[in-house]
């Protein structure tokens, strides 16, 4: 079935007709030798003169993300369905079907058929219903890469297909050059990878996948001739999108031109055109809304990692340009997304917190010395879809909740910023060991009003005195969270040194109030130490990963490689890393961070800690890590780490602050974000912590009680020598 035929293809194959004819039906005539001699000398110019996009194709393509194994398809990015194939990619049916149903004559032309191009002519000129182009595969491919060229102005491109003369013997000419200088096979390559097969499908590749669901090497008889069939009016036979009987009815045209050619026999014929049509559509996810199918979660992740890609310029000089080399270059993205630990993080916290909860548990994961992301899940659906009346973010949101920007600034993570005030305390040369006999409540020289006050100056006080209260140092004193221990370390090295070590290790003041104040007053921002200022369980996580890493602060990545659609590395993901930290000064900070999750420090100084229950969890591997609670507990936090992943969570309703989440959630937070690090371990060989100098250990003011305690398993497997000499070496 042909396409009705316009007034304006009537008039011009009229025109074209009269100044061709003659010269056709003269040359149709002649030998085939001949025929081809004169078509070659016919061409204007030669290979090297074309315009670039024929010589070198530059049709847009479909961008692929990867998770880190390298098969787990994330989702694609295009704005033309294409992906580009090798010829031996494609089944040897579907090669012959295309030249049986398009142009039989094409191993023998030189890239314009003048005697079919004679045929058409009269055929057209005489009508009769049926109207011929004339047109080889070789014409087809160069009137589609001009159409298509994303280098043309959109009025060039435009131009590809008008329906003059000139145009028409341009085409003649380029087609010719072609043939002079590339084979067959690749002319026959280049032509299956840029026709159009209706249904949003460019190339053989993407017609496949999406009408059949299939790889084009695949392909049957009755389905490669099916798709022939389609190149002629694509939207018109269309079976999903068209005339599936006008499908069926080019197919048997197709299947009898291949007989005709002797690709096939009638028996095979007859048999192919007996099948019925069997469609398998399958629609290429397109963007982060589009994810696979069941894992809407994913997106979070894929919409960091296109912030990420908008922000480099391996990828264009501007974002336009980069946001079109995502959407058309034809990309490999190997992320760095780990589906199982994906999937541990999303079903822990939506454990904790269902999709229709206000508030929610956002979790990101991150791996010391690379700065790759893992993971990143929150109790949310990545979607646009409407949420119901009265809920302005839950279920569907595809706000950052997990990374932060855009509106999102974050959330107190409470007295996990003890960290920075540690870190920046032994950076000053203070050790482990440095003692203070920490108070119920502790007047600072800082001015405030309200119930926090004490005379006119804020007085930050111990959630639990009975507990906290007393002599202290780092160990338990990080170990316990004792508010005024680490409210007075601050006062003592410098609050702007604590404000300071944040940020080096890539804590983010996106709040406009928490940017000021860091810039303008850090030196008198007294509650920093408790967490107050905003930030991401991303952030959190890759600050804690730093002192994982002992000292290396790396830029989060999303992802580990790049390939270019000709298979070249692109030269970005790779880790940008950098010491900001004493190795001995992130050890030390480690060893006090045992003390909260419930193991002990090789200097035996843990005496309790906040999340104990975490070491059975990881079984006795070694940990570390803090919990966080802000005021009045609007937010509960925990992040752990290994020497191999870094985990955090933090509980906070993202829409109103203001609402609580109580103390009651925080052993889900810590019991969720422990079995995000077991399931991230898991399989990996156990790696201790490395123990800090005694230099930076100090020495303990006084005999400690210590809480029982399970040591972590490299101590327990020492021989009985290296034990002796470690109890020789804490008494000096």
């Amino acid at each position: 079935m042909a396409a009705p035929r316009s007034p304006l293809s009537r008039l011009f194959t009229v025109l074209l007709a009269g100044l061709l004819a003659g010269l056709a039906l003269a040359l149709a005539a002649l030998p085939g030798n001949l025929l081809l001699g004169f078509a070659a000398r016919s061409a204007i110019g030669t290979y090297a003169a074309l315009p670039a996009a024929l010589r070198t194709p530059a049709t847009p393509q479909r961008s692929y993300l990867y998770a880190n194994d390298g098969k787990t398809l994330i989702t694609t990015f295009y704005d033309v369905n294409r992906t580009d194939v090798a010829l031996s990619e494609v089944a040897p049916v579907m090669r012959q079907a295309i030249v049986a149903a398009e142009d039989r004559r094409f191993y023998s032309h030189g890239g314009a058929d003048l005697r079919g191009l004679a045929r058409a002519l009269v055929a057209n000129v005489k009508g009769g219903g049926t109207e011929q182009g004339g047109s080889t595969l070789t014409m087809q491919y160069v009137r589609n890469v001009l159409k298509t060229d994303p280098t043309r102005t959109p009025e060039e491109r435009a131009a590809a297909t008008d329906q003059t003369v000139g145009r028409k013997l341009q085409e003649i000419r380029y087609a010719s050059a072609l043939e002079q200088s590339l084979g067959k096979d690749e002319i026959l390559g280049r032509y299956l990878n840029i026709a159009y097969f209706g249904s949003g499908a460019y190339g053989v590749a993407a017609a496949s996948q999406r009408y059949f669901g299939k790889a084009p090497a695949q392909l049957t008889l009755a389905e490669a001739a099916l798709l022939a069939g389609l190149v002629q009016s694509p939207d018109a036979y269309s079976p999903i999108d068209g005339d599936s009987a006008a499908a069926l009815e080019r197919r048997s045209y197709v299947l009898d031109s291949m007989v005709a050619t002797g690709a096939i026999t009638a028996a095979q014929g007859a048999q192919a055109k007996a099948e019925p049509l069997a469609l398998h559509p399958t629609a290429q996810p397109n963007g982060c809304i589009s994810v696979a199918q069941g894992h809407d979660d994913w997106g979070y992740f894929c919409d960091y990692l296109r912030q990420w890609w908008l922000a480099q310029p391996a990828f264009g000089a501007t974002v336009a340009e980069r946001e079109q080399a995502l959407r058309a270059g034809g990309y490999t993205v190997i992320t760095s997304l780990d589906p199982q630990v994906q999937a541990t993080a999303q079903q822990q916290a939506t454990k904790v917190y269902g999709y229709d909860n206000k508030r929610a548990l956002p979790i990101a994961a991150v791996e010391p010395g690379t700065g790759r992301v893992l993971a990143m899940a929150v109790n949310r659906h990545y979607s646009l879809a409407d949420n119901p009346a009265g809920q302005s973010n839950y279920p569907n949101t595809v706000n950052p909740l997990i990374s932060g920007g855009a509106s999102v600034d974050g959330y107190q993570a409470g007295s996990t910023f003890k960290l920075f005030t540690m870190l920046a305390a032994l950076e000053s040369g203070r050790t482990l060991s440095t003692g203070f006999d920490a108070p119920a409540k502790l007047p600072t020289r800082y001015a405030a009003e309200g119930p926090g006050s004490c005379d006119g100056k804020w007085c930050p006080a111990n959630a639990n005195p009975e507990w906290m209260d007393g002599y202290r140092m780092m160990w338990d004193g990080f170990g316990r969270s004792v508010n005024t221990y680490f409210v007075w370390l601050a006062e003592q090295v410098g609050q702007d040194k604590v404000v300071q070590m944040a940020q080096r290790l890539g804590i983010t003041f996106r709040a406009d109030s928490d940017a000021a104040f860091a810039k303008d007053n850090a030196a008198n921002w007294g509650s920093f130490t408790l967490g107050v200022a905003a930030t991401t369980p991303l952030d959190l996580a890759n600050a804690y990963a730093t002192v994982a890493a002992e000292g290396t602060y790396c830029t989060p990545q999303p992802v580990v490689s790049v390939s270019a659609a000709n298979g070249e590395k692109v030269p970005v993901g790779q880790p940008a890393c950098k010491r900001v930290l004493d190795a001995d000064v992130a050890r030390a900070a480690t060893d006090a961070a045992r003390c909260p999750v419930g193991q002990q420090s090789p200097y035996g100084q843990c005496n309790g800690g906040t999340a104990t229950g975490v070491n059975g969890i990881l079984d006795g591997r070694p940990v570390a890590g803090k919990t966080g609670s802000s005021e009045e507990n609007a937010t509960e936090t925990f992040v752990g780490f290994t020497p191999q992943v870094a985990v955090a969570g933090i509980a906070a309703n993202p829409d109103d602050p203001t609402d609580s989440v109580g103390s009651a959630v925080q052993t889900k937070v810590i019991d969720a974000v422990a079995r995000v690090i077991a399931t991230a371990v898991k399989g990996q060989p156990e790696k201790a912590f490395t123990a800090p100098s005694r230099e930076l250990a100090g020495e303990p003011r006084r005999p400690v009680e210590r809480a029982p305690v399970v040591p972590d398993r490299r101590q327990t497997r020492e021989d009985p020598l290296t034990r002796l000499q470690r109890w020789l070496d804490r008494r000096g």
